[in-house]
This record gives structure tokens, C-alpha cells and sequence, in this order.
């Protein structure tokens, strides 16, 4: 019974092993990190986005108005406009064009610079999130490897508990097994001088007598925590 005891802590020991590998842990923390910089990528990304199509407007609005400058300044230089007054409208035309080309031409820089520094920050955080993908794959690899290695140790250990358990009668192992789901995982345990190993506590004198007059076969149970009581070379009984 000690045996199947044994094992059964064994198991108990890899099962809370595998759930509290270290990388666990890491990648949970790593996930979170990871979902922050992830949403953080998401807004630079629009905002490059939104930034792209606003140059692309700014370039065109300058375009547009150079090329109806350009029309302008060909109609003057090609001596079409005689009238002293259109040459003046002409004339005082290209000047707002000027002005207008250089406020379109700032807004544009404006824009230009935003879109530099957003496109800086793109880069950044895609370097983290690379950064999180990489990291996050060595994780997963060392708990796999970790994972594969317990679980060859539970099979191993399990079929260990298959073979001991099947030695003993199955209603002693039904009835070993409500006590260790009942008391912490301990359902069996020694008797060493007058202590129950299982408790810790003494046992009285009437239950020693009553354990010394017992028959080898005869399953004992403690008193005190009701787990099976294995007599052994240091019982003293």
C-alpha cells in the first residue's frame, strides 16, 4: 500500500511540475507585454495610414496649383494678354498662386515631418513585436521539450501504479482512493513507534492494543485522520 502511495505522490509531483514550469509563467507575461505593444502597433499603423493619405492630398493640392501657376505664367510670357488689365488680373493671379504654393508647401512639410516621426514609431514597435515572436517561440520550445519530458516520467510512474495496484484487491483501492482525494492527496501512511505518519498524532494505548492483536491481513485504520495504516519494521507493534 506504501508502495501505491508512493507512486501516487510521484505522480503528484509531476503533475505540479508541469503546471508550474517556469515558462509558463514567462509566457504569460510575455502575452501581456505582447498585447500591448500588439494595440500599440495597430494605432501606428492607421496613423501611417492617415498620414500617407493626407501627403498624398497635400502633394496633389500643391500640383494642382503649380500646374494652373505654370498655365498662368505661360499665358503671360507668351504675350497672348494684351489688355493692361487682364496682365495685371494675370500678374496679381500668380502672386496668390505663389502665396497659396507656399502655404500648401508648409502644411505638405508639416504633414511630411508627422508622418517621418509616426513611421519611426511604426518601425519601433514592429522591432518589439518581433522581438515578443522570437522570444515567445524559444518559450514554447524549452516548455515542449520540458512538457514531453514529464510526461514520458507520468507514463513511466503510471504504469508503475497499474502494476502495484493491480496486486492489491480492488475494494482496498477504491477505498484508498476516497481517502486520499479526502485527505490532501495522503491516503495511506505508516505507523512508526506510536505516531501515525499521516497526522502526526500519537496514538492511544487501547488503539496500539488493538493494532498489536490484529491479523497481518487485516487493513488498519487511524483513529485520529481515518487514513489506512501500513505496519512496518519500525512500527514497534
Amino acid at each position: 500500500m506504501l508502495d501505491l502511495q508512493d507512486l501516487d505522490l510521484q505522480l503528484d509531483q509531476v503533475a505540479h511540475k508541469r503546471k508550474s514550469l517556469p515558462e509558463h509563467q514567462a509566457l504569460t507575461a510575455l502575452a501581456a507585454e505582447k498585447s500591448v505593444v500588439d494595440r500599440e502597433l495597430v494605432t501606428a499603423d492607421t496613423e501611417v495610414s492617415d498620414l500617407q493619405r493626407e501627403q498624398k492630398k497635400a502633394d496633389s493640392d500643391v500640383e494642382q496649383v503649380r500646374q494652373r501657376k505654370a498655365r498662368n505664367q505661360q499665358r503671360l510670357d507668351s504675350g497672348q494678354v494684351t489688355s493692361p488689365k487682364d496682365l495685371e488680373g494675370l500678374q496679381h493671379e500668380i502672386g496668390s498662386l505663389d502665396r497659396r504654393i507656399a502655404d500648401l508647401e508648409d502644411a505638405e512639410l508639416e504633414v511630411m515631418e508627422k508622418l517621418e516621426a509616426a513611421e519611426a514609431t511604426q518601425a519601433e514597435l514592429r522591432t518589439r513585436a518581433e522581438a515578443f515572436a522570437g522570444r515567445q517561440a524559444e518559450l514554447e520550445t524549452s516548455r515542449d521539450a520540458a512538457t514531453k519530458d514529464l510526461d514520458e516520467q507520468r507514463a513511466t510512474v503510471g504504469d508503475q501504479r497499474a502494476t502495484v495496484a493491480a496486486e492489491l484487491p480492488d475494494d482496498l483501492v477504491t477505498q484508498y482512493q476516497r481517502l486520499r482525494e479526502r485527505n490532501g492527496g495522503i491516503g495511506a501512511a505508516p505507523l512508526v513507534g506510536k505516531r501515525c505518519m499521516g497526522c502526526r498524532m500519537e496514538l492511544a494505548p487501547s488503539d496500539l492494543n488493538r493494532i498489536r492483536a490484529a491479523a497481518p491481513d487485516v487493513v488498519l485504520r487511524c483513529e485520529e485522520c481515518g487514513r489506512i495504516l501500513v505496519r512496518t519494521s519500525e512500527s514497534g507493534v
